[in-house]
């Protein structure tokens, strides 16, 4: 994953209220950025997240708290960009709620400098995170794939991983396409009746 430039973000503002859709997007426009989607209703804001791919979302908070963390929620739910909430007030209830649906940061509505910052601090906190779930997704492949050579092979952890290594250099690959490879044809090539793992 690229990550975004920090200097020009493509934000998608969501709140019930148009009126405070539109101060936090006078914000994010005197900060430099981009708002590609500004969003009242719940219902749209999935198809506003596939649509324009944003970097970071931000979801404002005053009276109508069930409605942005119904927001909250959709655009976790898309796993698209990571979510700031832009509270009117302090609500240690709310934020916590909202912490369990996903959202990275609060800040509070109207702080010019602090929106700068926290977007700054989110999205290098949410480029670090997409890494680590890639790399952990990565060893969900690449470690059934050393089992199977190991147990083909009779190789030991290390000189599986070496093998894997050694066959995507040779073919031009990644250890992790190799790794998928050999754990996808791993049920093409068993024995008739053996046991599924």
């Amino acid at each position: 994953m690229s990550r975004p430039s920090i200097d020009r973000l493509r934000v998608l503002v969501a709140d019930a209220k148009r009126h405070r859709v539109d101060e936090i997007a006078a914000v994010l426009d005197e900060l430099g950025h981009g708002v590609v989607a500004e969003v009242t209703d719940v219902a749209e804001v999935a198809l506003a997240t596939k649509r324009e791919h944003p970097d970071v979302a931000v979801v404002g908070v005053d009276e109508e708290k069930e409605h942005a963390l119904k927001l909250i929620s959709e655009i976790v739910r898309q796993g698209a960009c990571p979510v700031i909430v832009d509270v009117a007030r302090e609500d240690a209830a709310f934020i916590d709620e909202a912490a369990r649906r996903g959202v990275f940061a609060y800040i509070k509505h109207g702080e010019r400098e602090e929106m700068g910052s926290t977007l700054e601090i989110v999205v290098r906190r949410y480029a670090e995170f997409t890494r680590v779930q890639e790399a952990l997704g990565r060893q969900a492949i690449i470690e059934p794939a050393k089992g199977i050579l190991m147990e083909r092979h009779g190789l030991s952890a290390r000189q599986a991983f070496e093998s894997l290594r050694q066959h995507a250099r040779n073919t031009n690959q990644n250890v992790y396409d190799v790794a998928e490879a050999v754990t996808l044809s791993y049920s093409l090539f068993r024995s008739p009746g053996a046991p599924e793992d």
